[in-house]
């Protein structure tokens, strides 16, 4: 727990915002405290290319990617933002812009290229030179060990090889995990003090085993529910090597992508629809992690799928590992009722295809929640943001959150004088920050914010067709160009302070 900052905001009488008499602010601003972590983040596969270089093996989503009509336009992360040979270049802009902290993911392919054995000395030399390179900018790294690029061979063997295949359906692979974080706990945990084992559990689960719409693009119920055990597992086991291995001081969590999920009305029936996805979205993991067990009516509401026989009684003792941080990804709530025809595709933001994420909820319909679209044609709610910080608070009391991703993409385009003026982020960035200091106001314990993304990247299905970056990247000449929402939030960490918004 030493590695956390201390993040409080003080409340005055009336209920405002009031700040320490080191941290003054300009009135009407949201300040946050001194320690608060002001960040960015990214993954690897979206960033790093060089995905056949230094001993890299294929990753599930090289696979993928290369499955004709599986990602849009054909794209790939062979290159992405060359960040493998750029990242020092991409460590001084985070200074120049005054990141505080850097959550990074580490590419499992990279390191120990088939998902079990022996290191590869350097993919870990490249991990060990971009943290050396964040700490002498006076950047905190945040290292997250598997943001879904599982090594194919651990998904599907190569003839004759040693593993067992079968990637998150099977126990091997969270074992495998495991075996993974001790070596990269063994290489970094020098350097590094802030750890996630797994980002979206709940993606690599459902998306990938369920819909199909994410690597590797199965479409199976009972695998997804396989899988999602067996990353929860993978977490327990991987946070008992970390731990065995890191400083006391270094700070174990996950990052999560809960839903905040809202019914359309208050009748039963659209009550019941709510129940269902919270307990698909948010506590099919939050059951394990938190309380050492599986909720009653997930069990109930799957049985006609699976018995479960999968999970052992020992699994749930793994799982439960104390957390020093949970991470919370938001972008958009979910609003669900009963479905007035229970065979009409699932259609909830992440899936565009045709096959449901959501094993044992046939009779749920998703709608738009109101408000303004993002190019994603997610809404903009920072309220969802709000309540997710609370529940989880209550959820977890003690265990300090940090906003592990949060973000928005937009048209962003390069004008005349060669700016990007992205107003539309600004505000979004400014309505979901306002969104963190009203629940730190309230009492969530919220230590720090990763903003998502540092650079427009591959983003996975959508390619490259869609840009979240805080900077704008030219993929052809790969120049990186600072947008406007770039220089917003740098005010923000150098203020501590939420600038306006012109």
């Amino acid at each position: 727990m030493g590695a956390l900052p201390v993040s409080t905001v003080e409340t005055s009488e009336a209920g405002a915002s009031a700040v320490t008499a080191d941290q003054p602010s300009p009135a009407g601003r949201a300040t946050f405290p001194p320690g608060f972590l002001w960040g960015a983040a990214t993954a690897a596969y979206q960033i790093e290319g060089a995905a056949q270089e230094d001993g890299r093996t294929p990753s599930i989503w090289d696979t993928f990617s290369r499955t004709p009509g599986k990602v849009l336009g054909g794209d790939t992360g062979d290159v992405a933002c060359d960040h493998y040979h750029r990242f020092r270049d991409d460590v001084r802009l985070m200074a120049e812009l005054g990141l505080g902290a850097y959550r990074f993911s580490i590419s499992w392919p990279r390191v120990q290229p088939t998902g079990r054995g022996p290191a590869d000395r350097r993919g870990l030399d490249f991990y060990r030179a971009l943290v050396d390179e964040l700490l002498e900018q006076g950047i905190t790294p945040m290292a997250t060990l598997y943001h879904w690029d599982l090594p194919q061979e651990l998904e599907t063997p190569a003839s004759g090889g040693s593993a067992a295949g079968g990637g998150w359906t099977a126990r091997d692979t969270a074992e495998r995990f495991a075996e993974y974080a001790g070596i990269m706990a063994d290489a970094l945990g020098d350097r590094v003090e802030l750890w996630s084992t797994l980002n979206e559990p709940w993606c690599s689960a459902f998306l990938g085993y369920a819909s199909g719409v994410h690597a590797p693009g199965r479409t199976d119920h009972v695998a997804a529910l396989r899988a999602a055990h067996h990353l929860n597992l993978g977490h327990g086991l991987a946070a008992q090597a970390l731990r065995a291995a890191l400083p006391t001081q270094a700070g174990i969590g996950i990052a999560l992508n809960p839903s905040a999920v809202r019914p359309l009305t208050e009748s039963p029936a659209d009550r019941d629809a709510q129940r269902r996805i919270d307990a698909l979205a948010n506590r099919i993991f939050t059951g394990p992690l938190l309380k050492g067990a599986y909720p009653e009516d997930l069990l109930a509401d799957t049985a006609d799928i699976t018995d479960w026989s999968f999970v052992r009684s020992e699994d749930l003792a793994a799982i439960l590992h104390p957390l020093d941080f949970l991470g919370i990804n938001y972008y958009t709530p979910a609003v669900v009722s009963a479905a007035s025809d229970p065979d009409a595709p699932r259609k909830d933001g992440h899936n565009t295809g045709s096959h449901s994420p959501w094993p044992g909820a046939d009779g749920v319909a998703f709608h738009r929640a109101p408000g303004e679209l993002t190019a994603m044609e997610w809404p903009v709610d920072p309220t969802g943001l709000t309540d997710l910080l609370l529940e989880y608070t209550a959820q977890a009391p003690g265990v300090p959150l940090f906003v592990t991703e949060n973000g928005a993409a937009f048209d962003d385009e390069v004008d005349e004088d060669g700016r990007v003026h992205d107003p539309d982020r600004v505000r979004y960035l400014h309505g979901h920050l306002t969104a963190v200091h009203e629940a730190m106001r309230r009492g969530a314990d919220v230590r720090g914010y990763f903003l998502w993304s540092l650079l427009d990247n591959f983003e996975w299905a959508y390619g490259y067709s869609k840009r979240f970056g805080a900077v704008y990247v030219d993929y052809g000449t790969q120049a990186r160009i600072p947008k406007s929402s770039a220089h917003w939030y740098a005010r923000a960490a150098r203020d501590g302070a939420l600038p306006p918004v012109d």
